[in-house]
């Protein structure tokens, strides 16, 4: 192999000597110090699997010149370490490569090279719902319930667990994949004895999930990729990326007293979606990380997809070394950690040289103050403070959208110039009440009020201070005679077992449950949407009333229609302030000034009387958590339960593919030659489906329950599926015939086809009847009508579902016209054989008067244009002629989509 920069060395650490590729090879001719610490692991990366053929010493030397100022145009080739898989976009990974095996077979060649190369492990966390809550048995009733409608597609991950080799299967009720990864799996320093010599190099990897930047927090380089790309990668092919724009942000001074992590997350969230870092490496550098927990440092990582990077990086110093021997990591591995990161430049000291960025900003976190997100966005902080006047007005202008209140022109202009109901007078809150009984009394229901107070997600669940935090102020309450509203679902979703281990040494678990918060799984639960069904007297007076009710969790995703589709407000905000809104019973209260409720003696209680000061929190993590819990919680992590191990699956090399409704063997293969058809222009398509911005992933694709009258829940009657068992759509990603019915069917969904309406719904043009997005694109398809998509600004954006682009293939949509798109989502689409196209800066759907009614035809594709002309044909002939960017962004790129799909790519290649 290449070795341009005579880097090839090696290395003395705890007894062994590895195999090294030194940063110091380059620097002989090379500032190497002057680049951020992302771009020096990807250096590494670059000496290492230099082939002279798909990375050469020019691909190196694109690192090397790096311009910060440049606009990145240089491409390389990046190849992680491993992947990681959680089960929603594992199991469609899974169900792929053995697709991919009965491919291979077809064309001749041997369906074993249809194999991780990379090694890859997969966490079953996705699964568990929230039926059962608020009491100690719920873990087990949950858990039961989980093994007895995913049965079919554990047996799927059995078999792929043993017909695979390099890939590991997590069983369900361990934890959520990116707190696994944080408290276990990542190395930090990886070490390969595949070798005729141990190699030591920085651990990096790709995960089918777009927190997987959590892990960036423990100076791992790492992000989310689609499905699609992830098993690609575990198939040994590198990832293809532009030298990306690294933007440095500078952390000073320390968190002030009653702020947490959460706060600082939100506050770090919402200026960088004000900066603009889509697309770009985010660095976080400066003094302030001496005063910033590991923990916290992975929350802030955690949430890079909402403040809309790649990845949100913290380099290695002394803290990650404290955090490796605090979750009981092997200390030769501690060792190699910090003398390859000293060795290498990649070593964080105080007042340290500064790399040299393509953007700066900073924060001083001792100006970060209490906050919530929401009510539909993560990047839409508000202060603790002015919580309450941010819901009324959403309110308000919910309600007069929704035409339930009349307002006068005066009270529209009072209200635009700041004012708002004076006391005494009735607001929006007390205009939509509905009694409902509960446990045997009767209750007031009201616009505002908490149906949902969810601690869950790996976001907060991995970090012990919010959560010994939650559980003082649980404690505090408790004391007080304090207790939940009966209309509030609770719950406690860890991310790992360690986490109620320490809430029980602390003395801290019991408060917990006396508060509703018992533990409901180890799993991502209401975060992802799997919050379980409210109880049915909730949910009836709920639409009775049409009523605006809210949630607060810990999560990182608060999009409309995502946590419950009952549920309209969502907000994000730290665990001990889940808590204190599970007391409240409302948004609409001020908790600075309102009462949290009353004592045993009537005395009113503020959240200050409950708040714990830092030192408080500080004393119980110190004493209640050590290496050992973590070593003792993964002692047996890839073993699993009973209930799992007596699950039986097949042993062959390829899947049976018995019959099933959460499994079936995808069509993407089928008729498949050994060489790809020419390019071919796009005529006459018509528009299935016209958005506006922001539209997520989870529009696109929904996770969460499936609607009995979908075209998705008739499909699942059709096979004998009663509504009781539907499940998610999330949990059928291994169905085709699930998902392509589930493509745009989100509850929230507002498809301008089909003006008024909300949900998957459209209008079929040539005649104008109104249907579903399915059945239109099945009439379209008979047709042999392409279709289209027409949407706003950042389309795609959310979790990185490949379903998303996978669906929309399926349907027979073969581009998208977007004003700006997500970066995984926009990677997808064109892995998946999708066309994204975008409109020229300062042009838009609405600027060009198109209305979906249309015809489209875009040629000059085969030529692989880095634009195209789009003429947009009216019914009475009229054409309108606009320019659209076409977002293949590499030649790589073009290479998938010129075979239909990185998956076609792969077998093609292996077979050939």
């Amino acid at each position: 192999m290449p070795d341009s920069f005579q880097s090839r060395t090696t290395l003395q650490a705890a007894g062994r000597s590895y195999e090294i590729f030194s940063l110091d090879g380059p620097r002989r001719d090379y500032d190497v110090d002057r680049l951020p610490y992302s771009l020096k692991v990807l250096l590494e990366n670059l000496l290492r699997t230099e082939d002279g053929i798909n990375i050469t010493r020019e691909h190196i030397e694109a690192v090397l010149n790096w311009d910060p100022q440049a606009t990145p145009q240089n491409q390389i080739a990046f190849t992680p370490a491993r992947v990681v898989l959680q089960d929603f976009t594992g199991v469609p990974a899974v169900v792929d490569l053995a697709a991919m095996r009965d491919a291979m077979s077809s064309l001749g060649g041997d369906p074993k090279k249809i194999n991780p190369l990379s090694p890859a492990d997969l966490v079953i966390d996705h699964s568990v719902m929230v039926d059962h809550y608020g009491n100690r048995d719920a873990l087990k009733q949950n858990t039961a319930i989980e093994y007895q409608r995913n049965r079919e597609r554990y047996e799927f991950l059995r078999w792929g667990q043993t017909a695979f080799t390099n890939f590991r299967v997590v069983p369900p009720g361990t934890g959520i994949v990116h707190q696994v990864n944080l408290e276990y799996l990542g190395q930090v320093v990886f070490r390969n004895d595949t070798g005729e010599t141990p190699q030591a190099y920085p651990d990096t990897l790709v995960g089918t999930d777009s927190h997987t930047t959590m892990i960036n927090g423990l100076g791992i380089l790492g992000w989310g990729v689609g499905g699609i790309e992830a098993e690609a990668a575990m198939l040994g092919q590198p990832i293809s990326m532009l030298v990306p724009e690294v933007v440095g942000f500078k952390l000073s001074g320390k968190l002030p007293e009653g702020a947490t992590a959460t706060d600082l997350v939100l506050t770090v969230t919402e200026m960088l979606r004000k900066k603009g870092v889509v697309g770009k490496f985010v660095e976080f550098y400066g003094d302030g990380l001496d005063n910033l927990p590991l923990a916290d440092r992975a929350t802030i990582a955690n949430m890079a997809p909402e403040y809309g990077a790649t990845c949100g990086i913290f380099p290695i110093d002394q803290e990650t070394l404290r955090y490796m021997e605090l979750s009981g990591r092997d200390p030769e591995l501690i060792e190699l950690t910090e003398k390859y990161a000293r060795a290498q430049g990649m070593w964080r000291e105080s007042g340290g040289r500064e790399a040299e960025y393509s953007e700066t900003l900073g924060l001083d976190m001792g100006s970060v103050v209490p906050s919530l997100a929401g009510p539909k966005r993560p990047q839409d902080r508000i202060q603790l403070t002015a919580a309450k006047s941010s819901f009324m007005r959403f309110l308000d202008d919910h309600l007069e959208s929704h035409h339930t209140i009349a307002v006068s022109s005066d009270e529209q202009n009072f209200e635009e110039e700041g004012g708002h109901t004076a006391p005494g007078v009735e607001d929006s809150h007390d205009k939509g009440t509905v009694e409902i009984e509960l446990n045997g009394k009767k209750e007031t229901l009201r616009h505002g009020d908490v149906v949902i107070a969810a601690i869950t997600s790996c976001t907060n669940t991995s970090n012990p201070a919010v959560l010994i935090a939650a559980g003082l102020l649980a404690k505090k309450a408790r004391q007080r005679g304090l207790a939940p509203k009966p209309w509030v679902k609770t719950s406690l979703a860890p991310g790992s077992q360690v986490v109620p281990a320490y809430l029980q040494s602390a003395g801290l678990l019991e408060d917990m449950e006396e508060m509703g918060f018992a533990v409901v799984g180890f799993g991502c639960t209401t975060c992802i949407g799997n919050s379980g069904p409210l109880p049915e007297e909730v949910a009836a007076g709920i639409r009775e009333g049409d009523l605006c009710v809210t949630s607060v969790l810990s999560g990182n995703r608060n999009f409309e229609g995502r946590i419950h589709p009952d549920v309209r407000a969502n907000y994000l905000a730290s665990p001990p302030l889940v808590v204190a809104y599970a007391l409240a019973g409302t948004m609409a209260k001020d908790l600075y000034s309102e009462p949290l409720g009353k004592d045993k003696d009537g005395n009113d209680v503020y959240l200050k009387d409950v708040w714990p000061s830092q030192q408080e929190v500080a004393e119980l993590v110190s004493n209640h958590i050590s290496a050992g819990m973590y070593q003792q919680q993964y002692a047996d992590v890839f073993r699993g339960d009973e209930a799992w191990r007596s699950i039986d699956a097949p042993q062959d090399e390829r899947y049976d593919w018995r019959p099933s409704t959460y499994v079936k063997n995808p069509p993407y293969f089928q008729g498949m030659e050994s060489d790809p058809q020419p390019l071919q222009d796009i005529t006459n398509a018509r528009c299935l489906v016209f958005v506006g911005d922001s539209i997520t992933t989870d529009h696109i694709s929904p996770a969460g329950a499936i609607n009995p009258d979908s075209p998705a829940g008739q499909y699942l009657r059709e096979q004998g599926v009663e509504p009781k068992d539907f499940n998610s759509y999330g949990s059928r990603r291994g169905n085709h015939e699930v998902m392509m019915r589930g493509t745009f069917a989100n509850v929230r969904l507002r498809n301008k086809m089909a003006p008024g309406t909300e949900g998957g719904l459209t209008t079929y043009v040539p005649s104008g009847e109104q249907m579903t997005i399915f059945d239109a694109s099945m009439r379209y398809q008979q047709e042999q009508t392409p279709l289209v998509v027409l949407a706003g600004k950042e389309y795609g954006t959310g979790s990185s579902r490949d379903w998303a682009a996978k669906g929309t293939k399926l349907l027979g949509i073969k581009a998208v016209i977007a004003e700006s798109y997500e970066r995984i989502h926009r990677s997808n689409l064109v892995g998946f054989g999708v066309l994204p196209l975008q409109f020229e800066e300062g042009t838009s759907a609405a600027s060009l008067q198109l209305d979906g009614s249309e015809s489209f035809t875009i040629a000059g594709i085969a030529q692989q244009p880095s634009s195209v002309q789009v003429i947009a044909c009216k019914d009475g002939g009229e054409e309108i002629k606009f320019t659209a960017k076409v977002r293949v962004d590499t030649p790589q790129e073009w290479e998938y989509y010129r075979h239909g799909s990185i998956l076609h790519y792969v077998l093609r290649n292996l077979a050939s």
